[in-house]
């Protein structure tokens, strides 16, 4: 094999490791030296916890689907593909970028190499880097994803130094909606935290079990918004200073980053920056 097709086939297997059931990927877990996963831990990160879908990091609802989704699917049909039920899926969209790479070195004609060449540098700036970066950095923040999330982060810096930058960040993030601000309300500031484009971070629901340890109040089981709802009503002047902490720490987090992308790292570290000032603006008001 190549070093090229080293190179694509690393992307492939990471790929797989976040879409793929672990009891039929431990060739890939020993080929790549990562730790084996068990279900239990495969679940809790990419289904549970930190689900790797672009949909849910870039659209403005922080879920499944929608602008997000519908952008990513957009690019799948550019290349006059059907797009898969996991179009904007991490595993997808390494998977894809693999095979415009592989496929390019083996064109006949430069055109074609240069028409697959670009369109590999679009999904990588527009639909990989524009929100992988921050969630590998909170996928390492648990211990059964950090070798992975750690291998993933090499690979695509590697990707990123080979590729001519684009001028100008993402449309997503260009278009993204305006950042949370002071005035909202409750339901506002629910919304808001589980939308990473919106507040500029990844919150888990391990990140709230961390904080009601550290500010003293029950921490209620189910999804994210229902959990911070309760810690809201228990103590809000508590849980926000907590909130505008973790803003802060997501800002360093991206700021650590190497911003390649014109300027995808500073336009999230921004993003964090402007919400922990205004959940300070929010304790001032109370």
């Amino acid at each position: 094999m190549t070093a090229g097709g080293e190179r694509w086939e690393l992307l492939r297997a990471l790929g797989a490791l976040s879409l793929d059931d672990p009891a039929v990927t431990p060739v890939l877990t020993r080929a790549l030296g990562l730790p084996e996963w068990s279900r239990a831990d495969h679940t809790g990160i990419f289904v549970l916890d930190l689900p790797p879908y672009a949909s849910i990091h870039l659209g403005p609802e922080g879920k499944l689907g929608g602008e997000g989704g519908d952008r990513v699917a957009g690019f799948w049909r550019t290349l006059d593909l059907d797009p898969p039920t996991d179009a904007d899926h991490l595993g997808s969209l390494l998977a894809l970028y693999a095979e415009l790479g592989s496929t390019s070195r083996g064109c006949l004609s430069a055109a074609a190499t240069a028409r697959l060449d670009h369109a590999r540098a679009v999904l990588f700036w527009e639909h990989l880097w524009s929100w992988v970066p921050g969630y590998l950095a909170a996928v390492a923040a648990d211990p059964a994803g950090r070798a992975w999330a750690e291998l993933t982060a090499q690979a695509l810096r590697a990707e990123a130094e080979a590729i001519p930058e684009p001028p100008a960040p993402p449309a997503a993030l260009r278009h993204a909606p305006e950042p949370l601000g002071p005035e909202g309300g409750l339901e506002e500031l629910l919304d808001g935290f589980t939308a990473p484009v919106r507040v500029g971070f990844v919150l888990t629901y391990g990140d709230l079990l961390r904080a009601g340890a550290e500010i003293g109040v029950g921490v209620r089981r189910g999804e994210r918004r229902f959990a911070l709802r309760s810690m809201m009503e228990q103590d809000p002047d508590a849980t926000l200073r907590w909130s505008a902490g973790h803003a802060r720490r997501w800002a360093r987090i991206h700021e650590d980053q190497p911003d390649h992308g014109a300027g995808t790292g500073r336009w999230w570290a921004q993003r964090a920056t402007a919400t922990a000032a205004s959940l300070d603006q929010m304790r001032a008001r109370r």
